[in-house]
């Protein structure tokens, strides 16, 4: 039986209008765009989003306006890519606002995978964060494979088909990207079955404990 294209959600989780993070989040929509995979691209920098409380869940019509439309383009993607700075050694708080307005029917049992950014060689403390918090709700499943651009300034300048940059560093973000996306691809595809399976039962316990 024949299934639809992929879909990826990709999520720019900087509040700059003009990130390094949203350069990583454009170069990532189009390498899987050149594999003629769906994609979807939400910048918090460029588009943001109200910070969450309880009227989320009563359907109000500022809700209705300001997250519909991004709940329902979530809902449409089959896989999710995160694109993190670090700041201070944490994420972003818009980012951390968009996991918690999520839900099972936006994320659940949706594979993730955690794209770092750093100017410098760190970026590992928000890999470690996401993993350990902001999916509780909304079931989201992050994959074992994460990437961390480091020295963001420098490389992913050029298309992902042009030749790598001179910088040493760009090459090895390139490929490492490559097998990130490749994992999430696999992930994508077997749990589209996990979704549908009669065993996950959503609706009687809404929440993770």
């Amino acid at each position: 039986m024949n299934q639809p294209p992929l879909s990826f959600f990709i999520v720019s989780g900087s509040h700059r209008p003009e990130s390094q993070s949203g350069k990583v989040a454009r170069w990532t929509e189009a390498a899987l765009r050149a594999q003629s995979f769906k994609t979807d691209l939400l910048d918090l920098g460029r588009e943001p989003l109200p910070f969450w409380e309880e009227g989320v869940w009563d359907d109000t019509e500022f809700w209705q306006k300001h997250w519909w439309p991004v709940r329902d383009r979530l809902r449409a993607a089959d896989a999710l890519i995160v694109v993190s700075p670090e700041w201070g050694g944490m994420v972003p708080p818009a980012l951390k606002n968009f996991l918690l307005l999520c839900g099972g029917k936006e994320l659940g049992h949706k594979p993730g995978l955690i794209v770092g950014v750093t100017s410098g060689v760190s970026g590992t403390y928000p890999v470690a964060e996401l993993k350990l918090s902001g999916t509780k709700n909304n079931k989201l499943c992050w994959i074992p494979e994460q990437v961390i651009v480091r020295h963001v300034e420098g490389v992913l300048n050029t298309s992902p088909g042009a030749p790598t940059e001179k910088d040493s560093s760009d090459d090895i973000n390139r490929r490492r990207l490559a097998q990130g996306l490749g994992a999430l691809q696999a992930y994508a595809r077997a749990m589209r079955s996990v979704r549908e399976s009669p065993e996950i039962r959503a609706a009687e316990f809404g929440n993770g404990m």
